[in-house]
C-alpha cells in the first residue's frame, strides 16, 4: 500500500464515522481529574479503552500507579521492532477539565458527544481525547497497511494533566529507560489558525500566586471610617499597576525573557493569528510595545490578573473592606529566570512601598506551575515534520517556537532529552476548559490525514540523524 492509500483509509475511518463512535465511548467516561472522587473513571478509561487499543497494535502495555497518591495512573504502550530503528515517543492524556454540566448550551452534554454542524461537541473532544484518538487510528492504519511500523513506538496516556501532571515527573525519572526515545512527536493544544497546519515546539511555562492585602478584622462604616482606614482593594489596585501597564506591558524588567533571535522572529514573521469565527478579537496595543502579537503570545512574558476581590461585589455594602486578594498568574518563555520571579516580585513590592502587599500560595485549582522548554526551530526534527505535513497537505506548515499555553513537555525535552515536536489539531475558540467544548469535523479529518503521513514517513528509513 502507498502513501496515498493510508492517508485516504485514515480518512476512510473518519468518514466511516468510526471516529465518531471510539470517540463516543471515551467522552462518555467523566474523566474529571480533578475530582477525587472521580478516580476509578481514570483506571476506566485506560483498562477499557487505552489498553485494548494499544493491544491491537502490538504494543505492551504498562500501567504505572501514581507516586503522589490517590491521583490518576500513567499508560506506557511500547512496540519495539528493530534495534536501530527510530524511537517515536507520543503523548496524550485522557482526563478531562471539570464538565460544569448546567452551563452548557441547550442539548448539549458534556458526556455526550452531539454533532452541530461540522462541529462535534463534548467534554475532552479538543482536549485531549479527540486529538490522541487521531493520533491512534493513523498510527494504526500505518500498522496495517504495511505489516508494521517501521519505527519503534512508544506512547504514554497519562491520567492527570488537568491537575498538573501529578507524579508524572517522578515515573519518568525512575524508569528513564523505558520513555527514551530519539523524538517525541504529540498532539495538543490549538492550531495558529483552523485551516493552517501548525507544529510547536515546546510551552510556556507557568506561575501562579496571590497577592493579598489583609489590614483588620471585619468592615467598617465607609461613612464613619472612610478616610480614616486604609482601603486594601485600593492599595492592591496600585500595587498591581505598578507591575503592568494600562496596557498589558510588563513593568518588572527582571521578568522579562531575553530579546527574540532571528530565527525566532523569522518563524514568526509571517503568522497571522485566528481563532475562527467564534474567537474575539486581538487588540493590537496591549502587551509589550514593539511585538507583533505572534511575538507577544509564542516567545514573550505575559502577566494575568485571573481574579481580584474586596469587600462584597454582589452585594456591596458602605463599609471600608479588611481586605483584598488578586489572583495573579505568569505565562513565561524558554530561557527566562523563572526561579526568581517571585523574590523579584518581593523585592519590587517593598521597594515601592508596598510591604503590606503578601505573596501567598493561588487556590488549590490554579496551585501547579509548569516550566518553560523548547526545541528550536531549526531543529532537523522541526523540518522533517513540517515537510512532512506539506506533503499531506499542500499547505505551508506553520513551525511556532512554543505553545502560547503550558503543557509538561519539559518533561520530554528537558527530562528525556528529546526534540518535542507537537502537532495540534485543534483551534483556538474550541471553549478548551469551557462549557461547549467541540472541535472543526473537517479539521479533524484533515488531522488524521497529516498523522497517517508522519506514521507512514517515520517507517521509511528517512529520518533525522538519530541516537540510537
Amino acid at each position: 500500500m502507498s502513501r496515498d492509500a493510508v492517508i485516504a483509509a485514515a480518512h476512510d475511518y473518519f468518514d466511516s464515522e468510526k471516529f465518531t463512535n471510539d470517540l463516543s465511548r471515551r467522552i462518555a467516561i467523566p474523566t474529571e481529574s480533578q475530582k477525587p472522587s472521580s478516580l476509578h473513571h481514570l483506571y476506566t478509561y485506560l483498562n477499557d479503552e487505552m489498553i485494548p487499543a494499544f493491544d491491537t497494535m502490538g504494543h505492551e502495555c504498562r500501567v504505572f500507579e501514581n507516586p503522589v497518591g490517590n491521583r490518576g495512573p500513567v499508560l506506557l504502550a511500547t512496540r519495539i521492532e528493530g534495534k536501530g530503528l527510530p524511537t517515536v515517543l507520543g503523548y496524550g492524556h485522557g482526563d478531562v477539565i471539570r464538565g460544569l454540566e448546567d452551563q452548557w448550551g441547550k442539548g448539549l452534554n458534556p458526556w455526550k458527544i452531539t454533532q452541530v454542524g461540522g462541529k462535534l461537541y463534548g467534554r475532552g473532544t479538543a482536549d485531549n481525547k479527540g486529538q490522541h484518538t487521531v493520533n491512534m487510528a493513523a498510527l494504526e492504519k500505518v500498522l496495517i497497511a504495511r505489516g508494521k511500523l517501521g519505527f519503534n513506538s512508544k506512547f504514554v496516556v497519562e491520567m492527570g494533566e488537568e491537575a498538573g501532571s501529578p507524579g508524572l515527573d517522578q515515573i519518568i525519572d525512575d524508569n528513564l529507560d523505558a520513555f527514551s526515545a530519539d523524538v517525541f512527536i504529540a498532539s495538543d493544544g490549538p492550531r495558529v489558525a483552523p485551516n493552517q497546519p501548525t507544529i510547536f515546539l515546546g510551552a510556556r511555562g507557568c506561575i501562579n500566586f496571590d497577592l493579598s492585602v489583609d489590614l483588620r478584622e471585619g468592615a467598617h462604616h465607609s461613612g464613619n471610617w472612610g478616610g480614616l482606614l486604609s482601603n486594601p482593594g485600593i492599595i492592591l489596585s496600585h500595587a498591581l499597576s505598578s507591575i503592568i501597564s494600562p496596557a498589558g506591558q510588563i513593568l518588572i524588567k527582571k521578568w522579562l525573557p531575553p530579546p527574540l533571535s532571528n530565527t525566532v522572529r523569522n518563524s514568526l514573521a509571517e503568522i497571522i493569528i485566528s481563532g475562527g469565527n467564534d474567537a474575539p478579537e486581538i487588540d493590537m496595543d496591549w502587551g509589550e510595545p514593539g511585538l507583533k502579537p505572534a511575538e507577544r503570545v509564542y516567545a514573550w512574558n505575559n502577566f494575568e490578573v485571573l481574579a481580584f476581590k474586596t469587600g462584597n461585589p454582589e452585594r456591596p455594602v458602605n463599609a471600608v473592606p479588611p481586605r483584598a486578594r488578586a489572583n495573579c498568574q505568569i505565562r513565561y518563555v524558554a530561557g527566562t529566570d523563572h526561579k526568581n520571579f517571585l523574590p523579584v516580585l518581593r523585592e519590587h513590592l517593598d521597594e515601592r512601598g508596598f510591604s503590606v502587599v503578601e505573596i501567598q500560595p493561588p487556590p488549590e485549582i490554579n496551585a501547579v506551575d509548569f516550566i518553560a522548554s523548547a526545541t528550536a526551530p531549526d531543529d532537523p526534527w522541526a523540518t522533517w515534520v513540517s515537510e512532512s505535513i506539506e506533503r499531506t497537505t499542500g499547505k505551508e506548515t506553520v513551525i511556532l517556537p512554543s505553545l502560547g499555553g503550558s503543557i509538561c513537555n519539559d518533561l520530554f525535552n528537558i527530562s528525556l532529552g528529546l526534540p518535542t515536536i507537537w502537532v495540534p489539531h485543534s483551534y483556538a475558540a474550541c471553549c478548551q476548559h469551557a462549557p461547549n467544548e467541540h472541535i472543526l469535523m473537517a479539521q479533524f479529518r484533515e488531522a488524521l490525514g497529516i498523522m497517517a503521513g508522519i506514521y507512514w514517513d517515520l517507517g521509511e528509513g528517512d529520518t533525522p540523524k538519530h541516537l540510537v
